[in-house]
Formats: C-alpha cells, sequence, structure tokens
C-alpha cells in the first residue's frame, strides 16, 4: 500500500515538473527590452485573470481597422518576439491584442494549462469590458500551442472568427510525433486537445501551416483542419517552417490573413 502511494505521488510529482520542462519555454522582460519596442503604437495594458494573476499585454491599434486580432501566442518566449509581425500587420491596417501568459515576459506567476486559458479569457474581457469593443469585431488568433488556447476561448466568448497557425491536434498527437509513437505524453498533466473542443465551434476557421514545420509536422496541422466544422479554410505556406511562417510567407501570408479578417468582420 505504501509502495503504490510512494509511487502515486512521485508520477504526479514528476508531471508537474515535466510540463515546465518539455511544454513551457518563457522569457522574461528584460530591462533592455523596453528599447526594442519603440517606434510602435504601444498600449501597455495591465490587467488581471481570474484567479488575481497580474498580467501584460499591448494594444497596437491601427485607424479604421476592421478588427481587433486577439492572439494567443506559442510556448516559448514573449511579446518581444513578436515584435515585427505586430507591425507587419499594423502597417496593414489591422489592430493587434497580443498579452503575455502567467510566467511570460511581465506577466506574474507560473504556466499551467489552466491557467494559460484564464489568460486568454482576461484578455478578451479586457477588449470587451475595459476597451467596449464588439464580439463581433474580435478575431481570436492562436500560434502552435496558442491555437488550443485561442479554441478553447472560442467555446467560451463568441468572436467574429478563429485563426490557427501551426496548430497542433493535442499534446498527445506531438509527444507522439517525436518519440516514435511512444505515449510519453502521460507523464505530462498539460492536454491541450484541440480536436476535442474545435467540432464545437460556430464561426469560420482558417488554419494555416508550412510544409516545411520540423516542430509540428504538417500531418498534424492538416488533421486539424480536418477536424475543424465547416466554414474553414486551409492555406499552405510553401517552404516555411514553424518559426518564419510570415517570413517565407510574405505578403500572400499577409493579404490572406488580411483577407479572412476583411470576410468576417469588415462587412460588420
Amino acid at each position: 500500500m505504501k509502495i503504490g502511494v510512494i509511487m502515486a505521488l512521485s508520477a504526479l510529482i514528476a508531471g508537474c515538473s515535466l510540463d515546465h520542462r518539455f511544454v513551457y519555454f518563457p522569457t522574461k522582460w528584460e530591462p533592455d527590452d523596453w528599447g526594442k519596442a519603440s517606434g510602435l503604437p504601444l498600449e501597455d495594458i495591465r490587467f488581471h485573470a481570474a484567479d488575481g494573476v497580474r498580467l501584460h499585454g499591448w494594444l497596437v491599434e491601427a485607424p479604421e481597422s476592421p478588427a481587433v486580432l486577439l492572439v494567443c501566442h506559442g510556448n516559448a518566449g514573449n511579446l518581444i518576439h513578436r515584435l515585427e509581425w505586430i507591425a507587419e500587420l499594423n502597417q496593414r491596417g489591422v489592430s493587434v491584442f497580443m498579452f503575455d501568459y502567467r510566467g511570460y515576459g511581465q506577466s506574474e506567476g507560473r504556466p499551467s494549462e489552466a491557467g494559460l486559458y484564464q489568460d486568454a479569457l482576461a484578455a478578451y474581457d479586457v477588449l470587451t469590458h475595459q476597451r467596449r469593443v464588439s464580439p463581433q469585431r474580435i478575431v481570436l488568433m492562436g500560434t502552435s500551442l496558442g491555437a488550443a488556447v485561442a479554441t478553447e476561448l472560442a467555446t467560451k466568448r463568441t468572436a467574429a472568427g478563429l485563426i490557427l497557425e501551426t496548430p497542433f491536434p493535442s499534446i498527445a498527437a506531438m509527444a507522439k510525433a517525436h518519440y516514435g509513437g511512444l505515449p510519453l505524453h502521460v507523464f505530462l498533466r498539460s492536454r491541450y486537445d484541440l480536436v476535442r473542443r474545435l467540432p464545437t465551434i460556430r464561426v469560420p476557421i482558417l488554419v494555416l501551416h508550412g510544409d516545411r514545420d520540423t516542430i509540428v509536422p504538417i500531418a498534424l496541422g492538416r488533421q486539424v483542419y480536418e477536424t475543424a466544422p465547416e466554414p474553414k479554410a486551409f492555406y499552405l505556406i510553401r517552404g516555411a517552417d514553424h518559426n518564419d511562417t510570415y517570413v517565407v510567407g510574405g505578403e500572400p501570408y499577409f493579404q490572406r490573413l488580411l483577407a479572412f479578417v476583411q470576410q468576417v468582420a469588415g462587412a460588420r
């Protein structure tokens, strides 16, 4: 009996620590990051998740933008690493609100699956409650792990559309893809089971994926697309890996994003 309890506790402890070694790769804010952030009309947004964790985000508004893109980024880095992408969208007339999850950048706390879902809900509420943005003008977007966060948010809140870039079906699918089919996900607490939630979404969906993605194989992105309900679209970025989609994709990539935003929110 005692051996069984010890083994159960060991598994619990291992699962908790492994999540922070294999799922989350946050970078904290550095003092010299302020210099990198100059040159854009960034508005610092400080807000709290439902459990009291203090969070940080940037709202970059573009005049006459048809929508606000609420972005859930991937599992590494922080906002500073998405500056160039935000600037490209801003130059093309799209407003962006991107926030750092708990434990990332200037946000406090420690990341967890439940925590990231809370953070996204809080970011959405900033737009709708504090900034009075109509839900019909909010387009949700998630990249990589953030695709699961954005999808979860879409099951809880109203939006005009959902963009999933380099998404994966679940942590289980990722573990099997990278470890020869071994079910190593059983040692993790995080599930991020995107494909279980996706069929319940009732807004237009756009999936983008690079055909040379070495982190999330394109087959996983196509599985996400196949699971998604209509109306939906798949945009293949030829030659793109996981973190260079907009660089390799260039102007056609941004025009595809803009076309989707205009389609779902522009006529409202």
